[in-house]
């Protein structure tokens, strides 16, 4: 498994309070060693085009990826509403 940042991925985090960047860093973490680790909640985004899904950082931010081959391309990450508006 790969993990690839997208710009808008890298650019949203930058954006982030630094205490949310340290649950994205620690949610992202538990990614790399287990994309199914049940705290991220992972779970398939309806009404997109496409296979894209979301994780959870807290109660009110996410981010929101898509898996081609055995690459995980990380899309948006923020507030629960914006990260899901434009995955």
């Amino acid at each position: 498994m790969k993990i690839v940042f997208t710009k808008p991925f890298v650019e949203d985090y930058r954006n982030l309070p630094h205490k949310v960047q340290l649950q994205v860093d620690k949610s992202l973490s538990l990614f790399s060693e287990n994309p199914k680790h049940p705290s991220l909640r992972i779970k398939k985004i309806q009404g997109v085009t496409g296979k894209i899904f979301e994780g959870r950082v807290t109660r009110d931010y996410r981010f929101t990826f898509q898996i081609e081959k055995d690459i995980y391309l990380l899309r948006r990450v923020g507030p629960h509403n914006q990260a899901l508006k434009k995955p």
